[in-house]
């Protein structure tokens, strides 16, 4: 499928505008993608026609709502190709889905002396609640290291793997060095062992498709806002059987069954983790990035945006004192880089001035930082609506700062 970018861009009309008069050229797509203008009518849609509280009202527009936002859960179920609807919950973001996972998997399942295996690529909503968990329970972290060329060391879970190890957390696509991950070998190795495993997909399905059930990952995580979605919206699903044993992870509406002094029963799943009142624009206008994204098909924005990587590479790699930090040949959309001599802030305080949005800093990967001994990094993501002329504005620009500041 060839993809008229010309056309899509114009669904962005955010990308039309200027910055310090400047076109600007938005490369930061991996913290947070552009919203298509069907995404944006379809909140307007909702606050101007039939905004209602869900799973509540006795009439029209809640149950307009009501069905809009459970249509949502069945277009989720269909794009990662769950088994069941019910395993799909709508939460605030990857990093609420992985908090979900630990807090409710570790009450139900770890206990003192218990292992729990990260990567040392991982986002730092990867680590810290695993952390959390483990200080909470008496358990601990062991970690999987990666090659300096971005390469996960998967034969090195032969060596970590024991009967203490009770789940695997690793992302599907590392958010700094683009590297995507074996996650399905992973996960094979770990359930040869009885070991579940949950995949940091948020950097992933707009690149990668996605099928939870031949992956047989025990719980697939990601943010509607990296896939052309709203802010405020993820997807954390699981296991039918895992989540059906394991506790809620927050009391209030919704969530329950019966409630009285004596106690409290609670809901069916997957309302039992979706306690209050939810994002519901937010849920429905995902819907629509859904569609856009299906209409597209992620096949061919995956092809396209590798040609945007491998041309924006060897750009990169024709500027004197240039390191890209992650070369795996498996790799998505983006470049995390340094140029020798030249702090990363100072370059991208420029580059914004020149039009250009990037992402600098620790790139919420303390750990990847770490393993370079680097203080941080500036990091390029594209997303289908770049184009080869913007990658050539960026390079242009990036040389001139170079030249300036070496």
């Amino acid at each position: 499928m060839t993809l008229d970018i010309a056309r899509i861009r114009k669904d962005f009309p955010v990308l039309e505008q200027q910055i310090y008069n400047k076109p600007l050229i938005y490369l930061d797509s991996a913290a947070s993608s552009q919203k298509p203008l069907a995404v944006l009518k379809k909140e307007e849609q909702l606050y101007l026609e039939y905004y209602g509280n869900i799973h509540r009202g006795a009439h029209f527009m809640a149950d307009k709502a009501t069905l809009d936002f459970e249509g949502v859960r069945d277009q989720v179920q269909t794009f990662i190709k769950a088994a069941n609807r019910e395993e799909i919950i709508f939460t605030k973001g990857t990093t609420e889905s992985i908090n979900l996972v630990a807090f409710s998997f570790g009450e139900a399942f770890i206990n003192v002396g218990d292992e729990i295996i990260v990567s040392e690529m991982e986002h730092h909503a990867n680590i810290v609640p695993w952390q959390m968990m483990a200080a909470r329970k008496g358990a601990k972290i062991r970690v999987i290291p990666f090659e300096d060329n971005g390469r996960l060391m998967v034969e090195k879970l032969d060596e970590l793997i024991n009967e203490k190890t009770k789940l695997i957390a690793v992302c599907h696509v590392a958010n700094t060095l683009g590297t995507i991950n074996p996650v399905k070998a992973i996960i094979e190795k770990a359930h040869a062992k009885g070991i579940k495993v949950l995949v940091d997909g948020a950097q992933a399905v707009n690149h990668v498709s996605v099928n939870v059930v031949d992956l047989d990952a025990d719980f697939y995580v990601f943010s509607a806002h990296k896939m052309f979605g709203p802010n405020g919206v993820g997807v954390l699903y699981g296991k039918k059987e895992l989540l059906e044993q394991m506790p809620p992870y927050q009391g209030g509406g919704e969530m329950i069954s019966e409630v009285s002094f004596e106690g409290t029963t609670y809901n069916e799943i997957p309302y039992k983790f979706e306690a209050g009142t939810p994002n519901i624009t937010g849920v429905i206008a995902f819907g629509e990035a859904i569609l856009y994204l299906e209409d597209l098909t992620v096949e061919a924005v995956a092809e396209y945006e590798h040609q945007l990587l491998v041309y924006a590479t060897e750009k990169l790699m024709e500027i004197p004192g240039m390191i890209i930090y992650g070369t795996q040949a498996e790799k998505s959309g983006v470049i995390t880089f340094n140029v020798e001599g030249i702090h990363s802030f100072d370059l991208s305080t420029m580059l914004d001035k020149m039009g250009v949005a990037v992402r600098s800093g620790r790139l919420c990967a303390d750990t990847v930082m770490q393993h370079y001994n680097v203080s941080g990094t500036i990091r390029i993501s594209f997303a289908v609506y770049n184009t080869i002329e913007e990658i050539d504005l960026f390079i242009a620009a990036l040389k001139k700062l170079v030249m300036m500041l070496s």
